[in-house]
């Protein structure tokens, strides 16, 4: 458990996941510092450092020093428009951010991955997910969390119908399958943040959720 003030580098501040992870960073007294480089302003406030621009420009330009890093980078292949574009930000920008976010000297870098994600896949989005993954795992972070959550649930500024759909099924599914509160993953991802276990865990979303209750 952290005893003295964190410093923490977000990634994704302004998506889903992020945007409620970032106001829970916030509240907590021992963070001292929050870097959340995004495409549009943040609510300002006292313990938030947050500049503005495309994040692979950005990148170069970040300055420590950082603790903890998370990474809530995320889009869709209709978002994207093809296979390379959303590779390109859900594998390329994902490792990216790691790297530079180690060179910052972070020690723990919590990334959030996807439920069934697999390398060896046949779909896509899933081997990208394992893909990334596995690049992540090859950088030999000192405490690497990468979370698999269902099927994230809760109000999108975008209009999703396959997921509009899939919601109040994924509410009753069993296990790791049933859909998760995007509020509840970023309580569990903080809770995460907050243990010193060493080397790679994979999370998924069933433990999520009862860690986020």
């Amino acid at each position: 458990m952290y005893l003295t003030p964190q410093h923490i580098l977000l990634a994704g501040a302004t998506g889903l996941t992020g945007e409620h992870l970032l106001d829970r960073l916030l509240s907590e007294p021992t963070v001292s510092r929050v870097l959340a480089p995004s495409r549009r302003p943040l609510a300002e406030h006292q313990h938030l450092d947050n500049p503005i621009g495309e994040l692979s420009d950005l990148l170069p330009q970040l300055q420590g020093p950082v603790d903890t890093a998370f990474c809530c980078l995320g889009t869709t292949l209709k978002q994207a428009g093809s296979q390379a574009a959303f590779r390109a930000v859900d594998h390329d920008l994902v490792v990216a951010f790691a790297e530079r976010a180690r060179a910052l000297g972070a020690r723990h870098l919590l990334v959030i991955s996807a439920l069934g994600a697999d390398p060896a896949s046949s779909v896509f989005y899933n081997r990208v997910k394992g893909e990334t993954e596995q690049a992540l795992i090859a950088q030999n972070w000192p405490q690497l969390t990468l979370a698999r959550p269902s099927l994230l649930l809760g109000p999108r500024n975008d209009f999703r119908l396959g997921e509009r759909l899939a919601a109040p099924l994924m509410r009753w599914l069993p296990g790791r399958y049933r859909g998760i509160e995007v509020a509840v993953l970023a309580r569990a991802l903080w809770r995460l943040a907050l243990e010193e276990d060493q080397g790679v865990r994979v999370i998924e979303s069933d433990h999520l959720r009862r860690l986020g209750r």
